[in-house]
């Protein structure tokens, strides 16, 4: 269950755990955590395909106050979305074999700039996050239900 804000309880290396039990949950909390984030910042999105990282970003991003239909960037590496007074950067790296592609794009720009990415398959530039971010790890878990999602929330 949501509390009243996930992420006054964190602090560098503590952890925030979401249990989600739908679809609609996994929304709503991507939509909470964007209302109580300030920009800048990165976050990156952790989880198997069909976790839902998709479903949490089109949350996030209507946190936000973006009504564009958000869709995983896996074939443009990077979408932008424009919100009331804030950006979102939209990244999926799925496709991204070598890091050095995210220089053609000036990743630095949107990293250490002044709007909020979102990174999907983020292993695949470890070598190119900022020293902090917040890591949101999506697991399913059978045993719970087919549509059983924990979030794990954790700054790094």
């Amino acid at each position: 269950m949501l509390t009243d804000s996930p992420e006054k309880e964190m602090s560098a290396g503590a952890g925030y755990v979401y249990e989600s039990y739908s679809r609609d949950d996994t929304f709503a909390f991507g939509k909470k955590i964007a209302e109580e984030t300030d920009s800048p910042g990165v976050f990156v999105l952790e989880g198997d395909l069909g976790a839902g990282k998709t479903v949490f970003a089109k949350g996030f991003a209507q946190g936000l106050g973006i009504a564009e239909t958000v869709t995983s960037p896996t074939f443009t590496i990077m979408q932008v979305y424009e919100g009331p007074g804030r950006t979102l950067y939209h990244y999926d790296a799925y496709r991204i074999e070598d890091p050095a592609e995210l220089e053609e794009i000036g990743y630095t720009d949107y990293f250490y700039g002044d709007g909020i990415c979102l990174i999907e398959w983020a292993g695949n530039i470890v070598s190119y996050l900022p020293e902090h971010y917040t890591c949101v790890a999506i697991e399913r878990d059978e045993n719970k239900g087919p549509d059983y999602r924990k979030i794990t929330v954790k700054k790094i």
